[in-house]
């Protein structure tokens, strides 16, 4: 207590009252800290990585890996922990998805690792145990990462998420542990990890104690540096635009890398994939095809039974020669479609009674019997030359081996009938110095190829149809089979087969592709329409009704008319029946027979018998046939086999 009169001039600092003043209000602490009061003065509890009285200090960041160089740091333990727990944290920043980040040793050896494998985090403790998190932290920006071993549980937290924990041995830090960090002064002890970390790091922490790598004027709790090396302060980029975008793009710098914008018709991550089927290369009636390096020209050609196509390796290829790849259409039963040779290897691709063949011989070294393969032949299960298109993959089942089995799949359908009993060699005798030939077994060797085959495959490589004049670009591609002999006819297309028409009265002809088919209009039939089918359409018969009979017809002539069509006026004593030199007398539509005198009956086949006569001058009766005549009641007494009055 003062009195109220107490002279100012007898006080320093000292103020009349009780007067409290919240020292938060001034918003003393920076980067988020929070601010605790304490009557005539405050406290800040700073966020990391500040530090310092008002959070305005900020722990350096380290960078490691600049410009490539491999880099690391050691700090020592100097104290024990009571606690059977161990905590690690830090911020890291990267892009890149492997690299050793920090490694707790002791006198026995490594008891904590953390590193990343496919830009995830990967922790483990004492044995083969370990955690990794869910989500890639290699995109350039900055992650916060927390490890825990408590009671015998390794847990990985990733921005304040947890990444999944398992059972552990439980560890301890003891002093005279190393913390290494980013990699290690050991020549390769880091390629296991993926190698040097490459990135920064900021504020770690290891059971709360710092471990700063370029330390701060303020005093804080840290275990002491003992070598680094290779590491700088700050968190600057790489220089990464140095000529890195191809084809044109722009480079733009961006945090320890680089973006390319990319012209028109390119992509990837340096431009470097051309979308050269944008730029229409190929000529009009072929498809664009794009590949890892360049582009091919996919189309049709038509074989005419002319001389066979010729191609050779551009002695450049290097892959393996394990397959042969293509669409076929012919109605030709036997041809060859693909042949080349080279001392005692050859592979044949062939149609043989309408069935797809493959014969291959190959792997066999001159003078070196013990490097030979066994022949290889299939055929495919099903017919090919029927016209229609058929595609074919022939293979090698293990075309990594030396040796394996070929199947065939046919229209995508694998069939278990179309793979080799025996197991050949691949095609790499093709790569250079061997005429491959197409359509044909070569001149004057006959089998030559009628009808269409798509571009053809062997290995992956086509082997092209198109001149490169026919070309707008290069091709770019290594690996190429380059036409030795002159271009075939482009596309798909049969000979002129309804050309001049074949089809008769009236029929349409339908191509079929080397294969005519006609359609009939009504009342005809056959292959080219020439059988007439409705044979009374007509109207064949002159009189009476007419009838089919198969491909024929039948007319039913009327009374008094026949021949084949009832033209003629029938003679009806013709074939008559008059018996006994009887006269056949005509009559309309029917005769009759005059007989002679001993017979008589309508045909006079009956001989005629006695005639008696009775009665008087007024009267007379008469029997016939042998009747006897009675005078006196004029009756006939018949014979046996007559009856009737007379």
């Amino acid at each position: 207590m003062v009195p109220e009169d107490w002279l100012s001039s007898s006080a320093v600092n000292v103020t009349l009252g009780c007067v409290h003043r919240d020292r938060c209000q001034d918003n003393a602490c920076q980067n988020g800290g929070e601010c605790v009061n304490l009557w005539q003065t405050y406290q800040c509890r700073c966020q990391r990585p500040y530090e310092g009285l008002n959070c305005s200090d900020e722990y350096i960041t380290a960078r490691f890996g600049n410009e490539d160089l491999e880099s690391h740091a050691v700090f020592r333990v100097d104290n024990s922990d009571d606690e059977d727990a161990v905590e690690v944290s830090m911020f890291l920043r990267t892009r890149k998805t492997g690299g050793l980040l920090l490694v707790l040793s002791n006198s026995s050896g490594q008891y904590l690792r953390a590193w990343l494998e496919q830009g995830r985090v990967k922790v483990q403790a004492g044995g083969l145990e370990s955690v990794q998190a869910s989500a890639s932290l290699s995109d350039g920006d900055v992650h916060f990462v927390r490890v825990t071993v408590t009671q015998g549980r390794l847990t990985l937290f990733q921005s304040g998420q947890s990444q999944g924990s398992v059972m552990v041995q439980q560890v301890r830090v003891q002093a005279g542990d190393a913390v290494h960090v980013g990699g290690s002064a050991e020549a390769g002890r880091a390629s296991s990890f993926g190698g040097h970390f490459k990135g920064c790091v900021q504020d770690l922490q290891l059971n709360g104690r710092r471990l700063q790598f370029f330390p701060l004027d303020v005093p804080v709790r840290s275990y002491a540096l003992e070598h680094m090396s290779h590491v700088t302060a700050g968190c600057p980029g790489d220089e990464s635009c140095k000529n890195p975008c191809q084809n044109g793009g722009a480079c733009y710098s961006e945090w320890d890398g680089f973006s390319c914008s990319c012209p028109p018709n390119t992509s990837g991550l340096r431009c470097e994939e051309v979308r050269w089927c944008q730029l229409s290369p190929c000529p009009a009636q072929a498809a664009c095809q794009t590949l890892a390096t360049g582009y091919e020209c996919i189309s049709n050609a038509t074989f005419e039974e002319g001389a066979a196509l010729s191609y050779r390796g551009n002695g450049r290829i290097v892959r393996s020669l394990t397959s042969i790849s293509f669409a076929i259409r012919t109605r030709k039963r036997n041809a060859a479609v693909l042949h080349a040779e080279r001392g005692s290897e050859f592979v044949t691709v062939s149609v043989q009674d309408g069935l797809l063949f493959l014969e291959l011989l190959s792997g066999v070294a001159a003078g070196n019997a013990t490097n030979a393969t066994s022949p290889v032949s299939l055929s495919s299960h099903r017919p090919v030359s029927d016209g229609l298109w058929h595609h074919a993959d022939f293979f090698m089942v293990t075309p990594w081996t030396e040796a394996s089995r070929w199947t065939l799949v046919l229209d995508q359908r694998e069939d278990p009938a179309s793979t080799s009993e025996a197991e050949g060699g691949g095609l790499d005798f093709l790569r250079d110095g061997v005429d491959v030939l197409l359509g044909g077994l070569g001149p004057d060797a006959g089998w030559n190829l009628a009808g269409c085959l798509s571009t053809v495959e062997v290995g992956g490589i086509a082997l092209p149809y198109h001149d490169p004049s026919d070309l707008e670009l290069p091709r770019l591609q290594e690996e190429q089979f380059l036409r030795t002999s002159p271009g075939p006819v482009l596309g798909c297309r049969g000979s002129g087969v309804c050309e001049p028409d074949p089809c008769l009265n009236g029929g349409r002809c339908r191509d079929l592709f080397n294969l005519y088919s006609c359609s009939c209009g009504a009342g005809w039939a056959g292959p080219r329409c020439e059988v007439n089918e409705d044979t009374c359409a007509s109207r064949p018969c002159v009189r009476g009704r007419c009838s089919v009979r198969g491909l024929a017809y039948e007319c039913a002539c009327p009374p008094g008319y026949a021949g084949t069509n009832c033209e003629k006026q029938a003679d009806v004593c013709e074939g008559h029946a008059c018996a006994n030199g009887a006269t056949c007398l005509h009559g309309i539509n029917k005769y009759a027979c005059l007989c002679t005198e001993n017979f008589t009956g309508p045909w006079c086949m009956r001989p005629k018998l006695p005639v008696s006569v009775c009665g008087d001058e007024r009267r007379n009766y008469t029997c016939f046939n042998g009747g006897n005549c009675s005078a006196t009641d004029l009756s006939c007494d018949c014979p046996p086999g007559f009856t009737g009055h007379r």
